[in-house]
Formats: C-alpha cells, structure tokens, sequence
C-alpha cells in the first residue's frame, strides 16, 4: 500500500469558488468550463501563487470535486507548476474509501478525515462550503464568496494571516 504523504504544514485547496467562480460545469464533448459569463478557469490561481510564495514549506492536498469527479492526476495538473510542486495528496483516496461513500461526507468531514489521517502540525482550508464543518475544525476554515473565490481582499488578508502564523 502506498504511504500517505503529509506535511508539518498544509493548505487544504478546494477549486470552485475558490480559484475561479463556482458555477462550473462538465460537458462530454466541451469538457469542463466555466458557466458565467466573463469567466475563465483558475484565472484567480496567480493570487494563491503570490501568497504561498514566501511560505515554501507549506504542502497542498486537494480537497476539490475534480479529484472525484475525474481524477487526482487531472485535477493536479490543472494547477501551475509551482502549485503542483506542493501538492502532496488529495482528501479522496480510492484506496480508503469509495467514491460512493466519500460523496456523502460533507466537504468539511472529508478535510477533518483527512486531518486525522495526515496529523499536519497546522493546517487550514479554503473553500466556498461552510456546512458540514465539524465544530473541531470550523476556525480552519477561510471561506469564499463562490463568484470572486480568492480574488476578494478580505480572504487574501485572512490566507496572508493564517500563513503567518503557521
């Protein structure tokens, strides 16, 4: 069996609502694409870049759909390089749980099982999803407005607080 990565440090990193507006949408022969007008997939991604840039040692596990909807490769490789580099996981793993069951949890379940999995030193998520969250967790959590994800100041000061003090 595979041995599970983890890190002293970790960013949970969920996709929509977060990188780029939420209302996206997979389609058999377009692929996936963003249903708002205007919008591009990850156009927010440089803003993460730019504020995990001085924090080298802080690793990401993908707490995204994308893993379950399509594959932990592809939702890896959807990032930028640099991004990918410290991708270490995803909280979806097909050797511990099945698809059928791990759909059920709520995002912020799915995160706390993957906490306890893990046990990083200091951790935190970003996501557009608040329910679900085990009390334990809830303060880890830095949540976005699904149409501007991290592009908004007061999240980007909230994710700049949080780096600082891990």
């Amino acid at each position: 069996m595979d041995k599970l990565l983890t890190a002293d440090k970790v960013l949970y990193l969920d996709f929509d609502g977060v990188l780029h507006h939420e209302n996206v949408l997979t389609h058999p022969y377009r692929g996936t694409y963003i249903a708002a007008p205007g919008r591009m997939l990850f156009e927010w991604m440089p803003i993460l870049e730019a504020l995990l840039a001085s924090h080298p040692d802080v690793a990401i596990v993908l707490s995204t759909s994308w893993v379950l909807g399509r594959s932990f490769d592809f939702a890896k490789s959807r990032l930028s390089s640099s991004l990918q580099k410290r991708v270490i996981g995803a909280t979806f793993n097909h050797r511990l749980i099945r698809k059928d069951e791990f759909s059920l949890l709520s995002r912020g379940q799915q995160v706390a099982e993957d906490v306890s999995r893990r046990e990083p030193k200091s951790w935190f998520a970003i996501d557009d999803e608040e329910l679900g969250w085990p009390a334990w967790c809830r303060d880890k959590l830095i949540r976005t407005d699904g149409a501007v994800g991290i592009s908004n100041f007061d999240v980007q000061h909230s994710v700049r607080k949080r780096l600082d003090e891990m």
